[in-house]
């Protein structure tokens, strides 16, 4: 499926043929190598038809995956209550891991399978990989060459009125495990990381504007449905390095003209794409120029999309050099996210134990097989 390369292919299995998987394949068959040899589902029925329509590409069951000589990288992309099962199953083989968010239902689950790793020489990946494409990396190339001074707060907003209004099976958003925070905080604070540095501390609070809520669409459109997570979660993220984020994330707003992500320094203010995406327009302030303006592309994978993370990961395997997308990035947000829903419940601030290194930027003009 990858494209022909010079160098070493990386072969990779995919778990889980969802919705999602359609992207992937897509994306990673256009990236240099690597090269998808098998798919796996639990209905090998599912499997079976993506094989259907990709000669090259074998249906098989999990296990059969996890056992097979030929992959070296498990794709997982089961959904998120099968995550730390998958991950386990294919680390036991000797595999390499690659998931989509998140890395596990919560820390509890996700500790483990990073000391398996680390104990046995694997390596663990995880999406979102969004955080490679050039709208981010522009935005950090901006900040690490020092265009806005020293970066002391940052603002990060996600509001929408609810994924029952276009979901047509959206409890799973309202239930532990999901809302605001959890569903989306992924791309942001993956992004703000990327940017800032890592979190040293949490304050938030909650609320919650409806005890239930109604399916807008569907076969099951008119059913009402309990709501049991907060759904409405703002604060504050203190970074190590001493920016301050103001964080909202919510389920709760009709409409909103609020920006995704903005970077305020000493020297300037940033504004960044939609981290939910890979590209977008990138635009400065300072006290030179005061209105806004567009910031060329510095950065970042061009036309990167879903499974970028894994090239990157195959990249790094080769080389020895850590990979971007990596477990330790993903369990330090979700060990930010898990401690925000917890401070918010406990009503007060809270330390987050984890750490992570900032990992390397992507280059200008980089290729996944080379950077």
């Amino acid at each position: 499926m990858g494209e022909q390369v010079t160098g070493p292919v990386t072969r990779v299995g995919i778990v889980g043929t969802g919705v999602i998987s359609g992207t992937y394949l897509d994306h990673l068959g256009k990236l240099p190598g690597v090269d998808v040899v098998a798919v796996a589902d639990l209905d090998l029925a599912r499997a079976q038809t993506i094989a259907e329509k990709n000669p090259a590409i074998r249906a098989v069951s999990p296990d059969e995956l996890y056992a097979a000589d030929d992959i070296e990288i498990v794709v997982n992309l089961t959904i998120p209550a099968a995550h730390a099962a998958v991950h386990q199953a294919a680390l036991a083989a000797g595999k390499y891991v690659y998931g989509e968010k998140p890395l596990a239902m919560d820390r509890t689950e996700a500790e483990p399978l990073l000391k398996y790793a680390a104990a046995n020489d694997l390596r663990i990946g995880c999406a979102p990989d969004t955080v490679l494409g050039t709208g981010t990396q522009t935005a950090r190339a901006v900040i690490d060459r020092g265009d806005i001074g020293t970066p002391h707060a940052a603002t990060a907003f996600m509001v929408t009125p609810g994924h029952e209004l276009w979901h047509p099976a959206p409890e799973f958003y309202y239930q532990p495990g999901g809302g605001p925070v959890l569903d989306m905080g992924p791309y942001y604070v993956t992004s703000l990381v990327t940017l800032l540095g890592p979190v040293v501390r949490v304050t938030a609070r909650a609320g919650q504007s409806k005890q239930q809520r109604k399916i807008h669409t569907g076969p099951r459109a008119g059913t009402v449905f309990d709501v049991e997570v907060p759904t409405h979660v703002t604060g504050v993220l203190e970074h190590e390095s001493g920016a301050l984020t103001t964080v909202l994330m919510s389920f709760d707003v009709w409409a909103g003209r609020l920006p995704r992500i903005e970077v305020h320094g000493t020297d300037g203010s940033l504004s960044v794409p939609d981290p939910n995406g890979f590209d977008g327009t990138v635009e400065i302030v300072t006290p030179e120029q005061r209105e806004w303006t567009e910031v060329p592309v510095a950065g970042g994978y061009a036309g990167a999309g879903r499974g970028v993370g894994v090239a990157d990961m195959a990249r790094a395997l080769r080389t020895g050099e850590p990979h971007r997308a990596s477990g330790e990035l993903a369990y330090h947000v979700l060990d930010v996210l898990e401690s925000f829903v917890d401070s918010a419940v406990q009503d007060q601030p809270l330390d987050v134990a984890s750490t992570v290194t900032r990992p390397a930027a992507v280059p200008l003009g980089a290729s996944p097989e080379t950077a």
